[in-house]
């Protein structure tokens, strides 16, 4: 249960500093990723302004972008902050929302992971099959699938651009292109509300906004957020309910519940089937 323990010792962590993350995200999930971020013990703060850019990037612990309400304007101060990020050493995480609906989408996604240092990528399985090139069927911003396993894509995408990977869906899989964790906390529920990935998301920079190995933070935010969402589905009644009881959980999960309740699995095989769990 080591893994496991030491996400619930990130998440003391992360309510004891309250570190601040600032959130370049979409307009659609806006609200819930800040309420997420003020649950998980963060602050959350959502600038948009290149005039303050400077000033609101260094000030926080780590960078979230999202890719899910693109426009120019908003894609050009993401490029701004993501240079003070790197320039600060900041953590940056990015959530390539779309990537494989539009070209722009996809070709900002790779840009950044190209041009920049990004310490995180958290998407579907289909938006990761598209950044690694390989076939994938996506529809809006919703993955129909690929024919790659997802733990291969996120072992692809972590070496090619040297930054961790997440693959989110029935398991979870985390890789930094040599290590490869997974996750099996979560419910079908949401997949029901809008914006669960980039709740999923912002769970992640505050789980990197504390010192620590950010292949575990990542581990431990996913197995945080599914874990809330499982004991929110036990007294939902349908997505309504289920999203209030999400935030309620959140808030109300402790470290030691956390540690009781985490499925961080590790140690696999070349096949990807697990040995052993943390």
């Amino acid at each position: 249960m080591l893994l496991a323990a030491q996400a619930g010792s990130l998440l003391t962590r992360i309510r004891e500093t309250r570190p601040l993350v600032h959130h370049l995200t979409n307009f659609v999930a806006m609200n819930d990723v800040a309420n997420v971020t003020l649950a998980t013990g963060a602050l959350p703060i959502m600038a948009h302004a290149p005039e303050e850019m400077e000033e609101v990037v260094s000030a926080a612990s780590v960078l979230v972008l999202n890719l899910g309400t693109w426009t120019q304007e908003r894609w050009d101060v993401m490029l701004l902050a993501a240079r003070i990020a790197n320039r600060r050493g900041i953590p940056v995480v990015l959530d390539p929302v779309g990537a494989g609906a539009s070209r722009v989408r996809t070709e900002s996604a790779l840009k950044l992971l190209r041009e920049k240092r990004v310490t995180v990528v958290r998407g579907n399985r289909g938006e990761i099959a598209y950044l690694t090139g390989a076939l994938a069927s996506v529809r809006g911003v919703e993955s129909l699938g690929s024919d790659v396993p997802p733990q291969d894509l996120a072992q692809t995408l972590a070496r090619e651009h040297g930054c961790i990977v997440a693959v989110t869906g029935p398991r979870d899989w985390i890789s930094d292109g040599k290590r490869l964790l997974a996750v099996d906390n979560g419910h079908p529920l949401l997949q029901r509300i809008t914006g669960s990935g980039c709740m999923a998301t912002a769970a992640i920079g505050c789980f990197l906004a504390v010192p620590g190995d950010p292949l575990i933070g990542t581990a431990a935010a996913l197995a945080y957020f599914g874990y809330a969402a499982e004991l929110a589905a036990r007294d939902s009644k349908g997505p309504g309910s289920f999203r209030v009881s999400l935030l309620d959980h959140l808030a109300l999960l402790d470290a030691a519940s956390l540690e009781a309740g985490a499925r961080i699995l590790e140690d696999f095989d070349p096949g990807g089937g697990p040995q052993g769990s943390g």
